[in-house]
This record gives C-alpha cells, structure tokens and sequence, in this order.
C-alpha cells in the first residue's frame, strides 16, 4: 500500500556489511612511509581547526589502571571512535598493557563500516608520530639514536625511525635483554647496549617508550642539540626528568597536552603554553621545528585521536580495496 511503512528490521532495511579487521591484518595492510606522510597531513588539519577531538572521557581501575574512550572527525573522513583500556601488569598474563578496538562509522550517514584492533594502531601511530617529530625537529646530522624500552613501542620506535633519516647507529636498551635484542634484530645498524648513561650522552636523538612512572634518564645525560621523544603515559609520574622540559623547545601533538590528565599531559599539566610548537604548526611551516644546532627539542606526546582516525581510515581504505578482513551483516 502507497504511503506505508514496514517494521524495522524487515526486508526493507539494507543489510550493512560490517568490516572486521585483525591485529595482524592491521599491520599488514598499513604501509608505513604512507602512514608517516597521512600523518603529517593530519597533524597540518589539527593545526588548523579542521578536525574534531573532543576531550576525552576516562575510568579508572584499581592499581592505576584505566578505560578511555577518544572520538575524532574531519570532513570527508568516517568517524572514528576508539575504546582503549591499559593494564599495566598484562605482561604477567603474556598480554599487552594496551587493548583496544577502533570503530568507524561514515560520515554522511552514521552507518558502522568497520572494526579494527586498536591495539595495533595505537602502536603504529604512537610510534610513527615520535620518528615524525624526529624527522621535523632533530638536528639534520643526527646519526645515532638511543631507544629506552623493548615493548611494543620500543619495538615499533627501532623498526620505524629510518623513515627520518638514515641512522648509522640505533641503541635499544632494556631492563630485560632479551626483549632488548628482540627489539633490535632486523632492524639495520640496531644494537643492544647495557650503559644507558653512556648510551644517551652520545645519542643525537632517545626516544623514551617506556611505561615507568619515574624518570629513566637524567637531564645532565641531555648534551645540547639532542632530540628527546616522550611517549610513556604514567600520571601523575612520568618516564621524563621534569626538569628537561625547561631547558627544551617543546613540540606537542595540540596545545590540549598542557591541559590536566586525562586531556593532557600529566608533565606539562599548568606550565606556561606559549613557547611551545605543535607538531602540525611545524609542518605547516609556521614555527620552527628548532630554531638553532644547540637547542634540545622534546616531543612529548599525549596521543590525538586525529591519529587514530588517520591510521585506521588507511587500514580500512586498503581492506576494502583487497578485499581484507572478515565481512559481517548487522
């Protein structure tokens, strides 16, 4: 009959096919100097107003633990929700601290197009945004690098940072060597080392991956013209000597990063913003990255939703284009 309407749920409404997309599908379907240049145009639209990342929402768990949930939009893209929940004490279960899913819903209707493993994207664009801040803010000479922390960001860092420059030496340093020595195998000119002092003293560039809620390095091991990448997250203690950022032009991924945990760095929570750059506006060409071969930059991230978006929309854009990953009907 003209006019009438069917019952939701009849044949009426079009099945939608719902891509599902695995840990390991994620990392192969994500080529990575593709990811580092999605990212620099992400980070140039945040700089310039043209994403969406409201503040985000957290509960916390006993023993420091913690769910969070981050949202991000910009014209022309999905909509991208992740849900991330961290468990510092998971590797006694054989588990990563970082557990995560990623959903994406398009942007012109709302209708849910996939389902990612957000644990795999949150280390790939954690760890592509701090070599991107190598390759924006280290000294163009640096040649040796030092990375603090074997996991999964450790791993990532080290298998990643050749997409700044060409480094004739990578350090990985460890509490456990083992992990250290997986981190470094395969990787070109990786090697593990035992003397951190000693190994940061000569670095041009540390990269700090670890979760400790206390510095690992000290800010006397800094020698001028280093680059320092920050991604631990552990308010209200921090893997970084606070008094390092003083003494360092600041580069961070929105000016959020100064707002209190869990909006912002724990760190840099009620310290003055105006002297530091985003990471967008350095791209963008409107503050420099360093402005001297002396000067110690310091990027500390706090992770941006906008990466999240970037990474998963790149995983999801291939899996439709090959095919990828499991189609479900909701």
């Amino acid at each position: 009959m003209r006019g009438s309407l069917l019952p939701y749920g009849t044949a009426a409404m079009t099945a939608t096919p719902l891509i599902v997309i695995s840990h390991a599908e994620v990392l192969r379907l994500v080529d990575p100097a593709r990811m580092i240049e999605a990212l620099a145009d992400g980070f140039k639209a945040l700089s310039s107003g043209k994403v969406q990342t409201p503040p985000r929402p957290m509960v916390s768990i006993p023993d420091g633990n913690f769910g969070m949930s981050m949202l991000a939009w910009m014209p022309g893209s999905p909509i991208t929700v992740k849900n991330v929940n961290v468990f510092h004490d998971n590797h006694t279960r054989s588990l990563e601290s970082h557990q995560a899913l990623i959903s994406l819903f398009d942007g012109g209707t709302g209708v849910p197009l996939a389902v990612l493993d957000g644990a795999s994207i949150t280390g790939l664009r954690t760890a592509a945004c701090a070599v991107l801040s190598v390759r924006e803010c280290a000294r163009t000479d640096a040649r040796v690098a030092t990375v603090v922390g074997a996991g999964v960001q450790g791993r990532d860092h080290a298998r990643l940072l050749h997409l700044a420059r060409r480094f004739d030496e990578i350090r990985i340093f460890a509490r456990n060597p083992e992990l250290a020595a997986r981190a470094a195998k395969g990787v070109p000119g990786a090697r593990v080392v035992t003397d951190l002092e000693a190994a940061v003293r000569s670095s041009d560039v540390v990269c700090l991956t670890t979760s400790s809620a206390t510095a690992v390095i000290r800010t006397d091991w800094i020698g001028p013209g280093t680059h320092v990448a920050s991604v631990g997250y552990a308010p209200p203690g921090s893997e970084l000597p606070l008094d390092l950022i003083a003494k360092s032009r600041v580069i961070v991924e929105a000016k959020s990063a100064f707002q209190p945990a869990p909006v912002g760095c724990a760190e840099l929570s009620g310290r003055d913003a105006s002297g530091a750059a985003e990471l967008g506006e350095v791209l963008l060409g409107l503050k420099p990255g360093r402005t001297s071969a002396a000067e110690i930059t310091l990027y500390k991230s706090m992770g941006n939703a906008m990466e999240d978006m970037v990474v998963a929309n790149l995983a999801y854009d291939e899996a439709v284009r090959t095919g990828a990953g499991q189609r479900v009907s909701i």
